[in-house]
């Protein structure tokens, strides 16, 4: 009889998201006289830009016609979205990339949880916690993180690096050296960032002790302060360690559309083998290319009028946030995170599991919120809420929330 891939019995439960959705329609199925508000999820609410709209019109248009119609994209994307990429994400900011060290994709989700297979079985992982689940669940997948103790909710060998309020939420370089370690900047869940100083740490002690930086960068355009890096490549020695992770889901609003990009410096090796060229096989074998339509859309988020559109979108979601920080803070919540990111990261009301506190805030403010624990032991007694919302149910939100620490 046929086997099937017995690292997946172990991952416990299914994804997080996926149990939050299960629950959150049961209790609506059961409710229906009740109004609930979304801020779990990290999907946007706002439509995509109007220059962006005008770029994938054009791009429809030019498919329904045989003298411009485009088939298979080329594998690590077409050559106009690639260059932009180059010249405005990481040239302009003085970081030496170009277009051939950047692989064009469906999203950085898939890219974040591929991009493990290129590496050895017997690799040894180290991840933020709390962290996003993907980073860990793909590495489980792959028979790479031990047994799961249910106890601790830790795996026996990957390298956790807690980051509380005790640390600032800023990890510590681990003890035990590992071969990959995955950083968030800005960070999901947590919504906190590593200075320039800071991350000049990581990617020392990287190229020091031989490890590869995984870096998801998919919030970089929600950064506000002037000394946190929006590209681990604005670090000197960057390109000898690490590969870096962009979305186009949050700063554009593709979450339904699907587009994103990885970059991998040629200057990455082990020994005499680029860790690029084992991407590119890896993209080639496996990806047929990010749909044309999508990447065009993608060329105007460079466009002047796309910049200017999509900068009010960030604007808008982060005055969300702001305004979950400013009203919990006022209603006695501690409340982290929301400065440089659409995330506000608030400790739960003593005696309660981050998941009493979900059940709770369901049931008696109809409020959707993101368990801590779900991302890591070190998450348990704290909640994720989005700015991703709507800003008149996000103040909503908050107004049920401050009236039940009344």
């Amino acid at each position: 009889m046929f086997q099937v891939n017995k690292n997946y019995l172990k991952l416990p439960g299914s994804y997080l998201f996926s149990t939050i959705a299960k629950k959150v329609n049961a209790y609506t199925e059961a409710n229906t006289d009740r109004t609930i508000i979304r801020l779990g999820i990290g999907d946007v609410t706002q439509p995509i830009a109007p220059a962006i709209i005008k770029a994938m019109h054009e791009a429809v248009d030019e498919m329904g016609n045989a003298a411009t119609f485009h088939g298979y994209a080329p594998d690590l994307g077409y050559a106009f979205l690639r260059e932009e990429i180059a010249k405005q994400d990481y040239q302009a900011r003085g970081c030496e990339i170009s277009a051939d060290e950047i692989f064009v994709s469906d999203g950085a989700k898939c890219d974040c949880g591929n991009i493990q297979e290129i590496f050895a079985a017997d690799s040894k992982i180290a991840v933020c916690d709390p962290v996003y689940p993907v980073y860990v669940d793909s590495n489980v997948m792959a028979g790479r993180t031990g047994e799961y103790d249910e106890e601790s909710g830790t795996w026996s060998n990957v390298i956790y690096m807690p980051c509380t309020a005790e640390n600032q939420f800023v990890p510590e370089l681990p003890k035990e050296t590992p071969d990959l370690i995955y950083l968030c900047i800005p960070n999901n869940p947590t919504g906190t960032t590593l200075t320039r100083e800071q991350l000049k740490i990581w990617v020392d002690y990287a190229n020091r002790v031989g490890a590869v930086i995984l870096y998801d960068a998919a919030y970089e355009a929600y950064i506000t302060e002037e000394n946190v890096p929006h590209s681990i490549y604005e670090i000197e020695g960057a390109r000898t360690c690490a590969i870096e992770f962009r979305s186009y889901s949050k700063n554009a609003g593709f979450t339904g559309v699907r587009l994103g990009f990885t970059v991998v410096p040629k200057d990455l090796k082990c020994g005499d083998v680029t860790v690029h060229s084992l991407w590119a096989r890896r993209h080639g074998t496996k990806f047929n290319g990010a749909p044309y339509v999508t990447q065009k859309a993608a060329m105007a988020v460079y466009s002047q009028e796309g910049k200017a559109e999509i900068k009010e979108q960030v604007a808008y979601y982060m005055r969300n946030a702001k305004a979950i920080y400013d009203g919990l803070k006022e209603a006695g919540y501690q409340v982290y995170g929301a400065v440089n990111s659409p995330y506000a990261w608030l400790k739960v009301p003593e005696g309660m599991t981050s998941w009493d506190f979900f059940d709770y805030l369901l049931e008696e403010a109809n409020v959707v919120g993101t368990p801590g624990s779900g991302f890591g032991p070190s998450g348990e007694g704290y909640f994720r809420l989005t700015g991703f919302g709507t800003y008149e149910n996000t103040v909503m939100a908050v107004e049920r929330m401050k009236a039940l620490k009344k």
